[in-house]
C-alpha cells in the first residue's frame, strides 16, 4: 500500500464555503481521482496555512511514497502569513519527499520555493484550458505516456510561471500560459508540475464558475455580465460531451505508476 500526503492549498474558510455549496474540496477531488486507479492507497492530509500539526508532519515527511499538492484561490505574490507558511512547508518537502506532484497552485508554490517566479498572467483560464501542446521534452517524459500531443483540460488560473527554477524543464504550453507543465529535481526530490487540473471534472469547474460568478464579474472583470458567464458555461458543457475521463486523468495514472 502506498502512503501519500495530500497538501490542501485553500484556506479552511474557502473550503467551508465549498462544502456549504455542495462543492468538493480539492483534496476530496484528488482522493476520488486517485482511487479511480487503485484503492491501495493510504492518505494523510495537511493544510500548512492553518494546521497545528505542521511541525510534526515536517518531521515525518520521509515516510511518504509521494506528495500531491493541489489547487487554491490564493495568489503566491501576496505576502501573507498563510502563504509564507505554505512556501516554507514546500521547502521542507523538497528536502525530504522523493516524489511530488504539484498541481496548479501546488506548481506555483513549488516553483517559488525552488527559486523560480510566478506572476499574474495577461489572460486566464476559467474552467478550461484549450490546446495544450506537449513539446519534445514532454513527449519523452513519463508524465505524458499515452497522452494526446494536443489536448484540452479543466483549468482555473489567473497566474503563471514566468521564471523556471534552476534546471527545470518546460514540458507543455498553450497560448495563455507558456508553462503548462514542468519537471525539475531538487536534491533527490522529483517534482512533476501541472498548471491545469487533470483531477477535477468539468462539472466541478462549472460549479466553481457559478460559485465565483460575482467575483469573476465584479473583481476579476473576466466577464461583463451574467449572460457572458452563462455562454462560457455552455462552451464547457460542449467539452463535456467530447471528454474522456481516462484520457483526462492519465497524468495521475502515470505518476502513481512512477511510484512503483
Amino acid at each position: 500500500m502506498k502512503k501519500l500526503l495530500i497538501v490542501e492549498g485553500n484556506l479552511s474558510e474557502e473550503n467551508n464555503k465549498f462544502s456549504a455549496e455542495g462543492i468538493q474540496t480539492h483534496t476530496e477531488s484528488l482522493k476520488d481521482s486517485l482511487n479511480y486507479y487503485t484503492k491501495d492507497l493510504q492518505f494523510d492530509v495537511i493544510n500548512p496555512s492553518s494546521d497545528k500539526s505542521l511541525e510534526s508532519t515536517k518531521n515525518k515527511l520521509s515516510i511518504y511514497d509521494g506528495l500531491i499538492w493541489g489547487g487554491s484561490s490564493l495568489n503566491i505574490y501576496n505576502d501573507t502569513p498563510e502563504i509564507r507558511r505554505q512556501i516554507g512547508f514546500m521547502k521542507e518537502c523538497l528536502k525530504k519527499v522523493r516524489n511530488i506532484l504539484a498541481i496548479c497552485w501546488g506548481m506555483q508554490v513549488a516553483v517559488t520555493a525552488a527559486g523560480g517566479e510566478v506572476k499574474k498572467a495577461d489572460d486566464s483560464h476559467i474552467g478550461i484550458a484549450n490546446e495544450i501542446i506537449i513539446n519534445e521534452n514532454g513527449l519523452a517524459h513519463p508524465i505524458y505516456k499515452d497522452k494526446e500531443k494536443i489536448f484540452n483540460s479543466p483549468a482555473f488560473n489567473f497566474d503563471e510561471v514566468r521564471t523556471l527554477p534552476r534546471n527545470a524543464v518546460c514540458l507543455a504550453s498553450n497560448k495563455i500560459n507558456k508553462v503548462q507543465s514542468i519537471y525539475f529535481k531538487v536534491n533527490s526530490t522529483n517534482v512533476w508540475g501541472l498548471q491545469y487540473h487533470p483531477e477535477i471534472t468539468y462539472e466541478k469547474m462549472i460549479s466553481l464558475i457559478e460559485f465565483r460568478k460575482d467575483r469573476l464579474i465584479k473583481s476579476r472583470k473576466v466577464f461583463e455580465s451574467e449572460k457572458d458567464v452563462e455562454n462560457h458555461i455552455l462552451l464547457i458543457k460542449k467539452e463535456i460531451l467530447k471528454a474522456n475521463k481516462q484520457k483526462r486523468m492519465v497524468e495521475l495514472r502515470n505518476w502513481l505508476n512512477y511510484l512503483n
